[in-house]
């Protein structure tokens, strides 16, 4: 008898167990740390579009700036493909059709840091509406995704040359010139439409989120580069840490032929360069 009832409340526990926090419908956060409140209202509606090719390890990451992006704009303006390579073979179960005409599309401009690249501020935005194309993931992912998808290098690729610091204080950054995926977009989307609403108004959901980090006990983090140069990073500088800022002094200094470009976007969360 008492090993019955034993049974029948171990039968009676939940298969998965019950939430620990309600979540917001939109972000899918814990309410308590729920950003839309600062979201743009009604979302921004630009002519360009933004199409970002994630890595499916950028899904794990519970900070990520690329739902705040597609939140902030209407639907549709942002659209986010998930793979390691691009067009994905159709057997895929990420296989997505619609991908393939924006990376053969004459408007599309992939935002990536190779010799070929352009600075966006030179493109003409009265030749758009453009399709903006960002690679979403850590440094070696995004190089990887780059270098697996041929499509990839035959498109125009562009770069940001002048752009704010990042707002994304709660995240350690290589160098003082990197960006989130949002603040990329944001910076991009204010030169392409030539309106400053995009950089204005689309962050302010990330500025929320690092206050009440810090308001929680997170600290404000200065950039690998800051700490180097006043004697204060704790650890040997790795070869890429030393090639990525040994680049971004070339550029500084202005020489734009460098294959690379520091201020194609990065943090410890979004890790892009």
């Amino acid at each position: 008898m008492e090993n019955f009832e034993v049974w029948e409340d171990l039968t009676g526990i939940e298969a998965d167990p019950p939430e620990k926090r309600e979540k917001c419908e939109h972000c899918k956060r814990p309410k308590i740390v729920c950003w839309c409140c600062s979201l743009p209202s009604p979302p921004l509606s630009p002519k360009s579009q933004i199409i970002i090719l994630q890595h499916p390890a950028e899904e794990k990451r519970c900070l990520r700036t690329s739902t705040m992006l597609q939140l902030g704009l209407i639907e549709g303006k942002c659209l986010i493909f998930k793979g390691k390579k691009f067009p994905q073979p159709p057997l895929s179960q990420h296989f997505d059709g619609d991908i393939e005409k924006y990376l053969i599309s004459p408007k599309s401009l992939l935002l990536y840091p190779s010799k070929y690249s352009v600075p966006l501020e030179e493109i003409n935005p009265d030749d758009g509406p453009f399709n903006l194309i960002l690679i979403d993931g850590t440094w070696p992912q995004a190089k990887a995704i780059y270098s697996s998808s041929p499509h990839l290098h035959k498109m125009k690729q562009v770069k940001l040359i002048s752009c704010d610091i990042s707002r994304y204080i709660i995240r350690t950054q290589p160098t003082e010139g990197c960006l989130s995926t949002l603040e990329t977009a944001a910076e991009s989307l204010s030169i392409l439409e030539r309106d400053n609403i995009y950089k204005d108004k689309l962050v302010e959901p990330l500025n929320k989120l690092c206050q009440y980090q810090i308001q929680n006990g997170a600290v404000e983090h200065q950039s690998k580069e800051f700490l180097l140069k006043n004697n204060k990073y704790p650890k040997l500088i790795g070869k890429r840490l030393n090639k990525l800022l040994k680049t971004a002094e070339i550029i500084r200094n202005g020489d734009m032929n460098s294959n690379e470009n520091p201020n194609f976007y990065t943090n410890k969360s979004d890790n892009k360069i």
